[in-house]
């Protein structure tokens, strides 16, 4: 094992340990810090998709996260008032059932991303990073002022949703259950940046034109690279909003894709534990300063800054030097 995979070994093992450690001491207030940190560097997975792997800095990724929230509280809510979402042409209920409200979740954001991505994918540089900006935008204020659901003060729900076998509402199973979901996803980001589909994103992120002479368009690469970031980063909206059982429109916010994006940057871009490691210390930084400061984010702006001028390759970077990322 070189130092990167030492290191994220050891992510894992506190990952487990300390949340355990604050069930048998019964501190459930750690245990939900941990949780929100998993649920926010599964957001981050997504972007490193595109970010890392893509090369696409995007500013919109708030609009998944966002539509993956709103898919859990429609469901959820319309389960809770027992009133179908739709009587004609046919019948659609509400749910509870975690698996079909992620399902759903998935599905909506990966819809979107398709639509978002193959307009903004159109262009490069800036105009990408604005266009993205502005769909989020949209849903924003698309949020706001949609008054069944909540509108401006967003959506309540009272009773965590089911997953078989668990109950959700103690917060070291539902820990374990975002935990879980998170292994998955670094695993299928680890796998899909080994793969064919990986690497040859990879190679259009260095060179598009050497890519096109081989007969591969990039802009396909680029375009279901950032379907499946969508895909994940929505399926890490409801995740949120079902930990909260609240979902508003500050999901949609550009605040919300700009701390994703610092998420990986912290940690280290195309860095496999990029995201986890900053959501980690996003959190950490969050609860410690957060109870000195309300302006704690000032010293989280001084961390980025020193992390982008001397250590390029974040925190994992800096402790792995320059070995592969994504090893």
């Amino acid at each position: 094992m070189n130092r990167e995979q030492m290191f994220n070994a050891a992510m894992i093992g506190a990952l487990v340990i300390v949340p355990l450690w604050a069930h048998l001491v019964d501190e459930p207030f750690y245990i939900t810090l941990a949780t929100r940190a998993a649920i926010l560097a599964l957001a981050g997975v997504g972007l490193n998709i595109v970010l890392g792997m893509g090369g696409l800095i995007s500013l919109g990724h708030a609009a998944f996260f966002g539509i993956g929230g709103y898919a859990m509280g429609i469901l959820a809510s319309h389960a809770q008032s027992y009133e179908p979402i739709l009587m004609s042409p046919f019948l659609i209920e509400g749910t509870k059932f975690m698996p079909v409200i992620w399902l759903v979740a998935i599905v909506a954001a990966g819809l979107a991303a398709l639509v978002i991505g193959a307009l903004s994918l159109r262009t490069s540089g800036a105009y990408f990073i604005m266009i993205t900006l502005a769909f989020g935008q949209m849903f924003f204020y698309f949020a706001i002022s949609w008054p069944s659901y909540g509108g401006e003060d967003g959506l309540s729900i009272y009773v965590r949703n089911g997953f078989p076998g668990l109950n959700t509402l103690v917060p070291i199973q539902f820990y374990g259950l975002c935990l879980v979901i998170l292994i998955l996803a670094l695993g299928f980001s680890a796998m899909l940046a080994r793969s064919a589909f990986g690497l040859a994103l990879n190679a259009a992120r260095q060179s598009a034109e050497r890519v096109e002479t081989v007969g591969i368009q990039p802009f396909r690469l680029r375009l279901m690279a950032f379907v499946i970031s969508g895909m994940i980063t929505g399926l890490s909206g409801a995740l949120f909003a079902d930990l909260n059982r609240f979902v508003s429109p500050t999901m949609f916010s550009w605040q919300t894709s700009g701390e994703i994006m610092i998420f990986v940057i912290l940690g280290g871009v195309a860095r496999l534990f990029g995201p986890v490691v900053g959501a980690v210390l996003f959190i950490l930084l969050e609860h410690v300063l957060g109870g000195l400061s309300e302006f704690w984010h000032v010293y989280l702006g001084l961390l980025l800054l020193i992390i982008v001028l001397f250590a390029r390759g974040g925190i994992i970077g800096l402790i792995a030097g320059r070995e592969a990322a994504h090893d």
